[in-house]
């Protein structure tokens, strides 16, 4: 688990990447928990005091942008970067780290729901500062997910695990990669861009962090079946 970086732990600057799309409801609740996490961890001097909350607007249809500007405007830390349409979320978060990537030593990715748990955070930096690139939020259920979710997640699953696609099992996209890793999956050239498969193919050893999922307050999901198939097809064009 090499890792290049060898700043004190006080200067690691992160990024928190956070993609959303038709999300107006919950961007302030979600700006005002991931600057807790933040200054909890200026703190604690586990990061620097000029890392950044990024909210990716994936061509949202509603007024997530507006919420992002307010966001900003309660908070130098929040930024945002708003995309022209709708590109996917997967496009979404790699435009977001492709952007963090010259500012971070690190970034964290996560759905601007937070279902994922943000209180996990934490411990992804503590696994970066002792050396790894790479590193997974693992759901340790999915109890919080309605019943039709968990049944085509776990089909999900089985078809990529089938088709022989290398992903990590109840992994979405909740993960802490270094500037290394970073540098190496911006020399991919795929364009149907699946990270789930991509990022174990770059090949670092990579450790895990527990993932309790938690329920949506506001909305529903955006990942669908139908979505849920296009990403799987994605993942077999790897």
């Amino acid at each position: 688990m090499e890792n290049t970086q060898s700043k004190h732990s006080n200067d690691i600057r992160l990024v928190i990447v956070s993609p959303c799309y038709n999300e107006e409801m919950q961007i302030a609740e979600s700006s005002a928990k991931l600057n807790g996490v933040v200054d909890s961890l200026i703190a604690k001097g586990k990061i620097s005091s000029d890392s950044i909350i990024l909210f990716v607007n994936d061509g949202s249809t509603d007024h997530t942008w507006d919420e992002i500007v307010k966001a900003h405007q309660s908070s130098s830390r929040v930024c945002g970067l708003n995309m022209a349409t709708n590109v996917g979320h997967q496009s979404a978060i790699m435009a977001g780290m492709m952007t963090a990537r010259s500012l971070a030593d690190a970034v964290i990715t996560i759905d601007s729901d937070l279902q994922d748990d943000i209180n996990a955070i934490e411990s992804m930096v503590d696994k970066y500062r002792d050396g790894a690139n790479v590193v997974y939020g693992v759901k340790k259920d999915r109890k919080a997910d309605p019943w039709h979710k968990r049944k085509t997640a776990s089909l999900f699953y089985h078809v990529q695990e089938f088709l022989g696609v290398k992903t990590i099992k109840n992994h979405a996209d909740f993960r802490l990669l270094s500037r290394r890793a970073l540098d190496t999956l911006a020399s991919y050239p795929e364009r149907n861009i699946f990270l789930r498969g991509m990022i174990p193919l770059m090949g670092y050893d990579a450790v895990t962090v527990d993932d309790t999922l938690s329920p949506r307050k506001t909305g529903e999901s955006k990942y669908t079946l139908g979505r849920q198939i296009h990403l799987a097809i994605d993942g077999i064009n790897l």
